[in-house]
């Protein structure tokens, strides 16, 4: 049987995650000593090691319970898990898209200061902002 402070260890958690795990229902209610203290089994270390894993591919903690619950109840979970995946990746690809348009904004604001500053222009503030269009969904 193991600690909660030698489970962590041996893990690569904190204490404090393995209890939230606990807590949240990702790892089974441990077996407590007479002195009240947590023990885990074996079986633990190996579903703290998949909950390490599946955070690493930026799966949540509630996506990891539905998964974990699946292969409880006896079933397969890994078209779940290629749903899961295939909607973190169409939403990286949306981030990927904002972050590439908010380049292009922000290297035309450079281009239009370097232009106003060539120019001498003023602004009312600072004619790089001024000169910036809005984007319909930041309006």
């Amino acid at each position: 049987m193991l600690t909660v402070g030698r489970i962590a260890a041996q893990t690569g958690l904190s204490p404090k995650a393995v209890r939230l795990y606990e807590a949240n229902g990702l790892i089974a209610p441990p077996e407590r000593t007479a002195a009240g203290y947590r023990t885990y089994t074996d079986d633990a270390v190996a579903v703290l090691g998949f909950i390490r894993r599946a955070q690493a591919l930026g799966l949540s903690l509630k996506e990891i319970k539905r998964i974990l619950d699946l292969q409880r109840h006896g079933q397969q979970p890994c078209d779940l898990v290629i749903g899961l995946l295939d909607e973190h990746l169409a939403q990286v690809d949306q981030r990927i898209a904002d972050l590439q348009a908010l380049k292009k904004t922000l290297q035309d604001a450079r281009h239009v200061a370097d232009q106003a500053a060539g120019r001498g222009e003023p602004g009312v503030i600072c004619p790089i902002i001024e000169s910036t269009p809005i984007a319909p969904e930041d309006a």
